[in-house]
């Protein structure tokens, strides 16, 4: 499947050194797209079909017209069909491109390895020594290892050659069958823990799976303990119903706006989550690396969504990023964006290494200022939390991943204290820009010390709240904007609106530096912090 060009010397299922080289991750990446964009052709002529059969029905009857309706009828489930099964294509293709470039990652950095150490590597990826650079017996443990790093990079992209061709396979196959399957019987109480969600959804047949997808999507594209690629394909299918639920908003509010500024602020929202959610549209039907799933959308109120790069099922290390304060759908994509640079620092740190990165955006985000300084929106999110975290363990592949999660300011507190009251699923917490997190120790958070981190720029305005005592609290609740302010920030210290500064050594976490970026530029290419989430999401 890799391509043409297997090196003469290559086991049948194996894969060459030239051919590695030559593989071309980004156009099976191009590949999977283009199967992803036969979604919207398949839209367009089922609605075709129903058009048409609206007008044969206003002028045609009888028992030819019925066969006509339903044969029509079976043609536009048929295309409608269609989705589920494009979008599973595309994730096949992603993963295995994926995959490919850490095979490709690896063999690059045991040619340089080789290079560096006076080794040759011949064309067909046979090692031995230099001899005009280093004696053959002190070369002999590069060599073996040189030669090692190289059979691992070819074994893996051998594993996922086959395992791609496999899955393509089986959804050939799915498709000469026919898609055809019955309802399968029972579904999840509400509540169900991730981990028996999984029992359930593993106990069905690839069938039942497809069929739940297809009819129930709204249930699937919701339920943790569903594997990624299944809530991503629902998801997906909901996006368009989302944005029509958006524009029967706007709608109604449009024709009340004589009524009020209520009214116009309502617009405002929703003229924001409409572009927010075709933002977040396009990047999940770009080509770009790593591909999107979409594991979670509402257009509900400011909105909300759960996104991850990369396959988290998939990854060996996953890092959940919770934003903070006024967070919503408008700026789902800038808040993904600062995920995707963690994780873009992951792979030049690890480039052989899998990692994914989630945007977890499935809480109301405080959106001013009296609203941050009270922790009701955080605890109020920590159920949602801890089940999506129990969820990626129930449906990880293979060994587990190191799941690492990571807060920015009001988003540090929703991390906190869905530890301290529910636990989490992680190896490790990250703290950025922190108000404080709900405890006055590292050690009641429920990991080890040493896997509490925390960072605060010196110039991050963060540094300057105080807890909201009783004159602070009033300041907020009835107190001029200015006064409010003044009522909150005070001079430097350890104690933050929700405990101690985590950033600080009485926290008894870990720490790593920031550079003067304020209270958003932890994420800047040139900031140390950038460096310091990565190397805990890698466990380095």
């Amino acid at each position: 499947m890799i391509g043409p060009g297997r090196a003469a010397h290559a086991a049948p299922g194996q894969v060459g050194y030239a051919q590695l080289w030559a593989a071309d991750p980004a156009a099976w990446r191009a590949t999977g797209t283009a199967w992803a964009s036969l979604i919207g052709l398949g839209e367009r002529r089922a609605r075709e079909l129903t058009a048409g059969a609206a007008a044969l029905r206003s002028g045609w009857s009888g028992r030819a017209a019925g066969s006509a309706e339903a044969r029509l009828a079976g043609l536009r489930a048929e295309l409608l069909t269609l989705a589920p099964a494009a979008i599973e294509a595309d994730q096949i293709l992603a993963e295995f491109a994926a995959r490919l470039t850490a095979a490709r990652a690896r063999l690059a950095a045991a040619v340089a390895l080789a290079a560096a150490a006076g080794v040759l590597v011949d064309r067909w990826g046979q090692v031995r020594p230099d001899p005009g650079r280093v004696p053959a017996d002190r070369a002999r443990p590069t060599v073996v290892g040189v030669a090692s790093a190289i059979r691992g990079a070819l074994d893996l992209a051998a594993a996922a050659d086959r395992e791609a061709a496999d899955r393509l396979g089986q959804l050939a196959e799915a498709a000469r069958s026919g898609w055809v399957a019955r309802p399968p019987p029972g579904r999840p109480a509400p509540g169900t823990a991730p981990a028996l969600v999984n029992v359930w959804w593993s106990g069905l047949t690839p069938a039942e799976r497809r069929w739940l997808v297809g009819y129930e999507p709204d249930l699937i594209g919701r339920l943790d303990g569903i594997p990624t690629a299944a809530r991503d394909q629902a998801n997906r299918l909901l996006l368009g119903a989302r944005r029509e639920a958006l524009l029967a908003q706007w709608g109604q509010l449009l024709a009340r706006v004589p009524r009020g500024l209520v009214e116009v602020t309502g617009l405002r929202r929703v003229d924001a989550a409409l572009a927010g959610l075709d933002a977040l549209a396009a990047r999940l039907a770009s080509p770009e690396t790593p591909r999107a799933y979409l594991l979670g959308l509402d257009v509900g109120g400011e909105g909300r969504a759960v996104v991850a790069l990369g396959n988290p099922d998939r990854a060996a290390g996953v890092f959940t990023y919770v934003p903070g304060m006024t967070a919503g759908l408008d700026d789902a994509t800038g808040e993904l964006g600062r995920a995707a640079r963690v994780l873009s620092r992951c792979a030049e740190l690890a480039p052989g290494e899998e990692t994914s990165a989630v945007l977890w955006l499935d809480y109301d985000a405080p959106d001013f200022l009296h609203e941050a300084a009270r922790d009701g929106q955080a605890r109020a999110a920590g159920d949602a939390l801890h089940r999506f975290q129990e969820g990626l363990r129930a449906t990880h592949d293979g060994p587990a991943a190191r799941q690492t999660v990571l807060g920015h300011s009001y988003g540090s507190l929703v991390v906190g204290t869905t530890a301290r009251d529910h636990g989490l699923a992680a190896d490790a917490l990250v703290f950025l820009g922190s108000p404080g997190v709900g405890v006055a120790h590292a050690s009641e958070l429920g990991l080890p010390a040493s896997q509490v981190w925390a960072s605060t720029a010196p110039d991050d305005v963060i540094r300057l709240t105080r807890p909201p005592g009783d004159l602070a609290r009033q300041a907020v609740l009835g107190a001029s904007p200015i006064t409010a302010l003044a009522g909150l920030l005070a001079g430097p210290g350890d104690e933050r609106w929700f405990g101690r500064d985590p950033a600080e050594p009485g926290f008894g976490g870990r720490t790593f530096p920031s550079g003067r970026y304020g209270h958003t530029g932890y994420w800047h290419p040139a900031n140390p912090a950038l460096d310091g989430m990565a190397r805990v999401v890698l466990g380095q």
